[in-house]
């Protein structure tokens, strides 16, 4: 090697040198840095499920007209109101012993007749059945179903197919009523239930609202409740209708008489109710003739009044009210709280204001 080659030799490899040492000085640099913080790391969020509603336990099915369990033999039909006579030709009466409700009204020459409501039972015949009277409208409306009658004027028959039920009326040939041969005209008319009730047309198929309310026991109705104890309710509706009830433990219900004489249906089993509700409700003439020149009375029902409900051998004071024709009459306390019926069937004692009255003891 010359000593030109030897020069050159030692010049690169000074080079060399330098350039290591410059990258030793960086690495050193870089890692004699301060570490850069690392990101930390967050946790997946937990999910958790929603909190689901508690179910709400459901509750047995009942029938509207009184507030009883029904099971598996709540079936969908329309109530079936029959107007039954309540005179003493036309006494015992068949199937009111089977009414989920029965309304007592006062009709001319101080008559009682009574509404009998039908839906939780089917009894096999009811009667004897009379004639249409204008408070029928106002006490049915609301259930929008069947009406059952022998006849009326034309007038009254005419506001019962305006208030929206439908009408089945002998007089007008209605299938499954006829007369029967043991007892004396007009006393006779009677009502095969199966038959009246298959004649339900397209628009009066629905089972009825609840027309009063109910509690689930009778221990929670408002009378069993917060009611004063009574023994016998005795009502003058007129001069020839006094009704009266008598508490009988044994049963659970209220006993009804005829004055002094047990009431009793045709099969032998006697008048009973779980509640007798007091309506007190103005009871003015309308304009519908009777015989003699009398005037057909009616009720004031849409409004409120005074009233009384009796259940479990206790009576408390309510008030009533009907807001319009198709609405439903209710039953209110002092506190403005429902008044709540004990389940099982109801008669209604339509008294006059003014000229009938309801005595406890």
């Amino acid at each position: 090697m010359t000593p030109t080659s030897h020069r050159r030799a030692r010049t690169r490899l000074r080079a060399l040198g330098l350039i290591g040492a410059f990258a030793l000085t960086l690495t050193a640099a870089c890692s004699s840095g301060t570490p850069e913080t690392p990101e930390p790391v967050t946790a997946a969020p937990v999910i958790t499920p929603d909190k689901q509603p508690v179910p709400t336990p459901s509750l047995p099915a009942t029938w509207p007209l009184t507030g009883e369990p029904a099971g598996d033999d709540l079936v969908e039909r329309p109530s079936l109101a029959v107007k039954v006579e309540n005179t003493s030709a036309a006494r015992p009466q068949s199937g009111l012993e089977q009414a989920d409700v029965v309304w007592e009204t006062i009709v001319e020459f101080q008559v009682s007749r009574f509404i009998a409501v039908y839906h939780s039972q089917v009894p096999e015949t009811v009667g004897p059945i009379r004639s249409v009277r204008p408070m029928d409208p106002l006490v049915l409306a609301p259930t929008k179903g069947l009406l059952a009658f022998s006849g009326g004027q034309g007038g009254i028959v005419a506001m019962a197919k305006q208030s929206g039920l439908q009408i089945l009326s002998n007089d007008e040939g209605v299938k499954g009523m006829y007369r029967s041969s043991d007892r004396a005209a007009p006393h006779n008319v009677y009502g095969d239930m199966k038959t009246l009730w298959a004649q339900a047309n397209d628009a009066h198929q629905a089972s009825p609202g609840e027309q009063f309310l109910f509690a689930r026991t009778a221990e929670e109705s408002a009378a069993v409740a917060g009611g004063t104890p009574a023994t016998k309710l005795s009502f003058r509706l007129s001069s020839a209708s006094n009704p009266s009830w008598a508490w009988d433990d044994a049963t659970g219900t209220w006993l009804r008489s005829e004055g002094s004489s047990p009431a009793t249906a045709r099969s032998g089993t006697r008048l009973s109710a779980v509640n007798v509700v007091s309506v007190v409700a103005n009871h003015p003439n309308t304009s519908f003739p009777a015989q003699g020149g009398a005037r057909v009375p009616t009720y004031d029902l849409v409004g409120q009044g005074e009233g009384t409900i009796a259940t479990g051998g206790k009576t408390i004071a309510v008030t009533w009210k009907k807001d319009a024709q198709d609405a439903p009459l209710r039953l209110f306390l002092p506190d403005g709280s429902d008044a709540l019926l004990a389940p099982g069937n109801t008669w209604v004692e339509l008294v006059p204001l003014g000229s009938g009255s309801l005595t406890t003891s």
